[in-house]
């Protein structure tokens, strides 16, 4: 992978200790995430990106928090760091890095097992992938799942740019049924937010 991706990872939090840079496989598989993800705002018909909340909910839990913002302001950051950035069941709109093979049309595995015959409806469409890497039945990574939609997110070990894959999206009620390209890894990495520049985000609203 491009090296600005594994800084960006490393940006994020994850840890990329183990790429080698032998194979976008290996190095997808080798990165792990001690904490979440969540992309920043973005300018929609309804709403301006400023104005919306960079984390949903986190208005109610700034307010909730007023008291301890006016007696020790760095407290109250790590605060709102400390509960956002973790691993929770909580629904904050937040995505989880869980990357797993997925291999649907690989004889012999379990997903094959499972899910070949899923693969062979007519309702599966596959044109977005097929578009970008002539393959009709490629290897997938299953690279993060999220509370947003879609709430799946796959590359391609087939992807004819194994620097910086593009990512499919994919949800559970429309599994593969609708797949939507989502863009490249590493423009969807640099549209998440740092816990620096969460905190940023708020500091300018506040302050």
């Amino acid at each position: 992978m491009k090296q600005q991706i594994i800084n960006r990872i490393q940006q994020l939090g994850g840890n990329t200790e183990r790429v080698k840079g032998h194979s976008l496989k290996d190095d997808i598989l080798s990165i792990t995430f001690n904490t979440v993800l969540y992309q920043r705002p973005i300018d929609t018909p309804w709403q301006k990106a400023e104005e919306a909340e960079p984390i949903i909910g986190i208005g109610s839990f700034i307010d909730a928090n007023k008291e301890l913002f006016e007696q020790n302001k760095q407290a109250f950051y790590d605060k709102i760091i400390d509960h956002y950035y973790r691993i929770t069941q909580e629904g904050h709109g937040q995505a989880f890095w869980s990357p797993q093979l997925f291999t649907p049309f690989r004889e012999g595995t379990d997903d094959f097992t499972e899910w070949n015959d899923w693969f062979q409806e007519d309702d599966v469409d596959l044109n977005e992938i097929v578009k970008l890497t002539n393959v009709s039945e490629p290897d997938f990574i299953a690279l993060l799942h999220s509370y947003g939609f879609p709430d799946s997110y796959y590359i391609c070990l087939s992807d004819p740019e194994p620097e910086n894959p593009t990512l499919f999206g994919t949800d559970h009620e429309v599994f593969f049924s609708e797949v939507t390209n989502e863009g490249s890894l590493e423009d969807f990495l640099n549209a998440c937010l740092t816990k620096e520049e969460l905190i940023e985000l708020i500091r300018k609203r506040l302050e």
